[in-house]
C-alpha cells in the first residue's frame, strides 16, 4: 500500500500545478493500492475549491475505489497529538500527523507526497525512514 498526501492529489487534479507531470508519471508506475486519510483528502479538496471539476475528480477517486480512505479512531488521537508535539517546530499539521500514525498502524513505509522536507524528517515509530514518491 502507498499512503497519499494532499499535495499529489492537488497536483493530479490541477494540470497547471508545477508538480502535475511528476505526480502523473509516478502514479502511472505505481502498482500497489493507494490509500489516504480524511484530513489529507479534506485539505486537497479545499485547495482546489476554485475548480469544482477538480474537487469532483478527487472525490470520484474515492467513490470508484482507486483511492481508499483509511480509518482514524479515537484510539489514534493520543499518538497524533504526540506527533504534532514532537514535530511542532516544522510544524506538523493534522493531515501529516494522521498519515504518520496510519503508516505506523498499517506498517506502511511508502508515501506519495511532494512534501519531501517534512516527510524526510518524520520517523514512523518502529519503521525508520519513509520511502518518498515521486
Amino acid at each position: 500500500m502507498i499512503l497519499v498526501d494532499a499535495g499529489p492529489l492537488v497536483a493530479l487534479a490541477d494540470r497547471t500545478d508545477v508538480h502535475h507531470a511528476a505526480c502523473l508519471k509516478a502514479l502511472q508506475r505505481m502498482r500497489q493500492p493507494l490509500a489516504t486519510v480524511w484530513p489529507a483528502l479534506t485539505e486537497a479538496v479545499y485547495l482546489v475549491q476554485r475548480w469544482p471539476k477538480a474537487q469532483s475528480e478527487l472525490l470520484k477517486l474515492v467513490e470508484g475505489g482507486s483511492l481508499r480512505i483509511l480509518p482514524m479512531g479515537r484510539e489514534d488521537i493520543p499518538r497524533v497529538r504526540a506527533l504534532m508535539e514532537k514535530y511542532r517546530d516544522l510544524p506538523m499539521d493534522l493531515a501529516d500527523a494522521v498519515l504518520v500514525r496510519t503508516a505506523e498502524r498499517e506498517r506502511v513505509l511508502t508515501v506519495f507526497t511532494i512534501d519531501r522536507r517534512d516527510f524526510s524528517v518524520y520517523r514512523p515509530l518502529g519503521l525508520g525512514k519513509f520511502r518518498i514518491v515521486p
